[in-house]
């Protein structure tokens, strides 16, 4: 530090200026540089690439991340200064977690399953590709064949991405049946007669219906997952700044199908109100200036709104309005 000062005193009085002014005003960038062992505080972040890809970048950005992937570069660009993000596919993600080449990453917790990585699993992230629900990794015959369960696959040959998870399931049943792995169109695979099943992912099930696909068993079900090395979530400075990505991902994800409803109300019709307006915990209510009056602020499910603001007009409340939500935070 006191080569730094000799060094500015060297380019006389306005280069210290100058760089005071950095040090007010950039004072979260430089913070992470002048810490004791000399480097800025980061965390290396691993983003999905690939099917989860868009719904990742569009929670970070509801988070309140501005988040920037180029087609052209695995380094997407981010306004914070102490995550370092790089794009990865989910099937390896746990890998590069576990051996710290990344301090955290975000991928499928089947994945983890079939790397049997050793990781730190911080948090669900209830989202996929298209819907928040769990996606399932099923086990799938054309819809004319005679298989039944997965007892009638002895013998026969399975194609799949998860080799691990289904000759573990396999062996759970007690069936011995070929298992190779799929590079994709696995679908095409069964359909055309080149394997016998296939065990894949599915999220509705409507595209192994267009193929003419039947299920027969789950293997097992899968949500996304936020993860992070071992060593890394040991580190206090570390886990703080994941747990705040954390916080701010999972307030965006609550706030989905989550608006605020705001209106004014006759002090003496408030009860009727109360009783009709459901809410997160309890609607604020604060007295208006104009005597006998009070503003009513809530948090509800989208899909009542259309249905109870009817009522709430025939109970007498007036300026209603309804918006959007980025993040909730409970």
């Amino acid at each position: 530090m006191q080569q730094i000062i000799r060094m500015m005193s060297a380019f006389g009085k306005d280069f210290f200026f100058t760089f005071s002014l950095t040090l007010r005003y950039n004072s979260r960038l430089l913070k992470g540089i002048f810490k004791k062992d000399g480097y800025m505080a980061t965390i290396k972040l691993g983003l999905p690439k690939g099917s989860l890809q868009d719904a990742t970048v569009a929670l970070f950005q509801k988070a309140g991340y501005k988040l920037i992937v180029s087609s052209r570069s695995y380094f997407p660009h981010i306004d914070d200064v102490e995550i370092s993000p790089v794009l990865l596919r989910a099937q390896e993600m746990s890998r590069y977690v576990e051996d710290g080449t990344l301090d955290c990453g975000i991928t499928g917790a089947d994945w983890v399953a079939e790397n049997g990585s050793k990781v730190q699993t911080m948090t669900e992230l209830q989202y996929s590709k298209a819907t928040t629900n769990k996606v399932r990794w099923v086990l799938a015959v054309p819809e004319a064949c005679n298989i039944k369960s997965v007892k009638d696959l002895a013998g026969k040959r399975i194609a799949t991405e998860v080799v691990g998870i289904t000759k573990r399931y396999l062996a759970k049943h007690k069936v011995k049946a070929q298992v190779e792995f799929s590079w994709g169109a696995t679908e095409a695979k069964v359909a055309s007669g080149l394997v016998d099943a296939i065990v894949e992912l599915t999220e509705t099930g409507s595209s192994l219906k267009a193929n003419k696909l039947r299920i027969v068993e789950t293997l097992c079900e899968s949500s996304t997952q936020f993860i992070a090395n071992k060593a890394s979530f040991k580190d206090a400075g570390k886990r703080k700044k994941m747990e705040q990505v954390i916080m701010l991902l999972k307030g965006a994800l609550a706030a989905n199908n989550m608006v605020g409803l705001k209106m004014n109300i006759e002090e003496k019709n408030l009860a009727k109100i109360l009783s009709d307006l459901p809410a997160l915990k309890n609607p604020t209510v604060a007295p208006l200036t104009r005597t006998g009056w009070v503003a009513i602020e809530t948090v509800i499910d989208e899909s009542i709104v259309r249905t109870i603001i009817p009522t709430l007009k025939e109970h007498g409340a007036q300026g209603i309005i309804e918006y959007s939500l980025n993040k909730l935070i409970v």
